[in-house]
């Protein structure tokens, strides 16, 4: 026997069957939706609620850091009081957190 004979010889086993790097795959793919994606959805419907639950008279800040307290609210924003006199629009997806909801 020489070398070459040696090495296909080597060569030539059988290799596993295909199921378990399948099932690695899909097991990887479970843990990730469980642990980002399926958390994230969560807290994205909770900002959505917390949006939709909004009324004149909140008190709130924004994603940029600007308080205000909400003076008027339309389809697809706020009009939000930041001083005397001084009033701005926002989109109702920029509002991060609720200080004080209005009753």
């Amino acid at each position: 026997m020489d070398i070459s004979t040696i090495f296909f010889a080597q060569a030539a086993q059988p290799q596993g069957g295909g199921i378990p790097p399948l099932l690695i795959m899909g097991l990887m793919f479970a843990a990730m939706y469980f642990l980002i994606i399926a958390p994230q959805r969560k807290k994205q419907k909770q900002h959505q609620k917390m949006i939709t639950e909004l009324k004149s008279g909140a008190e709130v800040v924004t994603s940029g850091g600007i308080y205000g307290t909400i003076t008027n609210v339309k389809e697809d924003r706020f009009i939000l009081k930041i001083a005397e006199n001084t009033k701005i629009e926002i989109s109702k997806a920029s509002v991060a957190t609720v200080i004080n909801a209005a009753e």
